[in-house]
């Protein structure tokens, strides 16, 4: 008996399906069978990405053959419909991403004040570099530009007056508006060595599921937790935490100088299954009470792609349990790995929830640049629910925007109320926040009002004040909170290449994260001209990381379309401030 002609197309999951009913329902010969198996793996062989959806699909074909549901088994799908459905998921995207609208203009004389929460995730653009260097241009939803901004450290001053962390402003011209100025707030957290530390009690909290069995899921996993181990001081705990269509306890708390056992439970882990993750959460946080240490550092580590599928899966139910659990002194740390189906918006988001930081691992530099180069950044909090405030002169500014932060927005009230939970900052730490600012008379994004009011009379005093920076935030332990001001001066240089590398730097990763969407305020500032600015604010550069930036703004200019298409819900690019070419290059020399 031979095949029908749609039984070999080369469809991943369509033909495993078709395949396995032919010979069920048809009694094909082993010869048949040998033949098609041939061609099976023929064409698997030439797509591994074919073969691995195969598997999944003849795996969940396995499983409910064994574990029918109901009284009786259901009948299969016509085959038409069965390839449809299946050829309609293979080209659905699986990465899920949370696209947010930017932060809005404000006019200063209506709504002076900004508000947000501090944040030190770096995810974003580890994860933006991936999708790069495969040869795509990112989602929209995965440029999250204040954490491409933060990836970068920067020279702050530290804290000189017993405050746990140090406050830096700087304001220059805007490289891609004529009438706008950048305006940078930079806070630098205390530094500790590693040895400083308090003890660790972690619990290593490992996705061992079916989509974590390729060479960027459980591989990638495993090298960068031996990268931990090596850290591991006598007096820290280490627990081993597995989920994949069942949670399991691997190590129970073991001390720090067990490097060898705590490696072979490394070692011995097999990805395979479907993915529990919420029952694998509750398990790491009672073994994290097991281990809890009084006073120290007690934290899960969840490694994953977030693609859960079996027991409690919905975003919000996750986050909430991430929040009440917070409430135990263990706070939540994600480490994101793998592709194509990798869930970006619950790993950002969870780890907010649980008073933890969030990063992309996509090689093992960035896992050593996490795990080992900023360990106590990553572990040791320094201080609690950050909030930052600003209040801009009505007599200096007009108007202006936040650039990122979009989920991090606060009300103007839930700054000075302690109930409203905030960021975090780890040991040594850099927090960058950028605005755009119109400045007083130039200008602006805004039409006038035809009834506005009268102009604000003159403020004696301050008007050499472009704004009063606020910063509140909790000691480690708790408590109220405790507040810090900095007015902020107007002056600033007559260029754009005056300032310091550092502004002009995150400048740049600034414009290159604009662009990456839809560019409305950027004009004509292009991808070109990104790359410029960033190559001569390189500076000392001692990794390589502003390096590697500029070449990857300019993989990025490779990749993007000569005439890029108008994206639905984006303003026209007419009402982008177009940049003076002439004027651009004489605030860049």
């Amino acid at each position: 008996m031979s095949l029908p002609l749609h039984f070999l197309r080369p469809a991943a999951q369509g033909f495993a399906a078709g395949l396995l009913l032919a010979v069920a329902g048809c009694g094909v010969s082993s010869k048949s069978e040998s033949a098609a198996g041939a061609s099976t793996r023929g064409a698997l062989q030439a797509a591994p990405e074919i073969q691995y959806e195969v598997q999944r699909a003849d795996a969940a074909m396995i499983k409910r053959n064994v574990h029918p549901v109901g009284l009786s088994a259901p009948m299969p799908a016509p085959m038409a419909a069965r390839d449809s459905s299946l050829a309609g998921y293979r080209d659905e995207p699986r990465e899920q991403y949370q696209k947010l609208a930017d932060n809005p203009i404000h006019s200063v004389a209506q709504a002076p004040v900004s508000t947000f929460s501090a944040d030190v995730d770096t995810g974003a653009y580890a994860n933006v570099r991936r999708l790069l260097n495969q040869g795509s241009l990112p989602p929209e939803g995965a440029v999250r530009l204040e954490e491409l901004v933060n990836y970068f450290p920067y020279d702050y001053a530290l804290p000189s007056d017993g405050s746990p962390f140090g406050v830096t402003t700087e304001l220059a011209p805007s490289p891609w508006n004529p009438h706008t100025r950048l305006l940078r707030i930079g806070i630098k957290a205390s530094d500790r060595a590693v040895a400083e530390l308090a003890p660790a009690n972690l619990v290593f909290l490992v996705d061992v599921s079916g989509s974590m069995d390729r060479r960027e899921g459980l591989p990638l996993v495993k090298s960068t937790l031996k990268l931990l181990v090596d850290q591991l001081r006598d007096q820290d705990r280490v627990s081993l935490v597995v989920y994949a269509g069942e949670s399991r306890v691997v190590l129970e708390p073991t001390s720090g100088r067990d490097k060898a056992k705590i490696r072979t439970a490394i070692d011995q882990l097999t990805a395979g299954g479907s993915t529990a993750g919420a029952s694998g959460i509750q398990l790491a946080y009672q073994m994290a009470q097991q281990g809890f240490i009084d006073q120290g550092i007690n934290r899960i580590l969840l490694a994953t792609d977030g693609d859960f599928n079996v027991g409690i899966s919905d975003f919000d139910s996750l986050k909430a349990m991430a929040a009440e659990k917070r409430k135990s002194g263990v706070s939540l740390t994600t480490l994101g790995f793998g592709v194509d189906n990798y869930n970006e918006h619950l790993m950002e988001q969870l780890a907010d929830a649980g008073d933890g930081n969030y990063a992309y691992i996509d090689n093992l530099r960035e896992a050593r640049k996490v795990l080992v180069d900023q360990l106590s950044s990553t572990l040791a909090v320094v201080a609690k629910d950050v909030k930052l405030q600003v209040e801009f002169n009505p007599a200096q500014v007009s108007e202006y925007r936040l650039l990122g932060y979009e989920n991090r927005a606060l009300k103007r009230e839930d700054f000075s109320n302690d109930k409203v939970d905030a960021g975090e900052i780890g040991a040594g730490h850099t927090v960058t926040a950028l605005y755009e600012i119109v400045p007083a008379g130039e200008k602006g994004w805004l039409e006038p009002l035809r009834y506005a009011p009268a102009k604000a009379p003159e403020q004696s005093g301050k008007n050499g004040e472009l704004a009063m920076l606020r910063v509140r935030y909790k000691a480690p332990e708790g408590g109220s909170s405790r507040l810090i001001e900095r007015p902020i001066s107007a002056q600033q240089p007559a260029k754009l290449a005056e300032a310091s590398p550092d502004l002009r730097f995150a400048a740049a990763v600034a414009a290159f994260s604009q662009q990456l969407k839809d560019g409305r305020y950027t004009g004509n500032f292009s991808l070109s001209d990104t790359a410029k600015l960033a190559r001569g604010a390189k500076g000392d550069d001692p990794y390589g990381l502003r390096g590697e930036f500029v070449q990857l703004v300019e993989l990025a200019q490779s990749l993007q379309t000569q005439a890029p298409k108008a994206q639905a819900g984006h303003a026209p690019q007419a009402e982008a401030q177009p940049v003076d070419m002439s004027q651009l290059q004489s605030r860049l020399e």
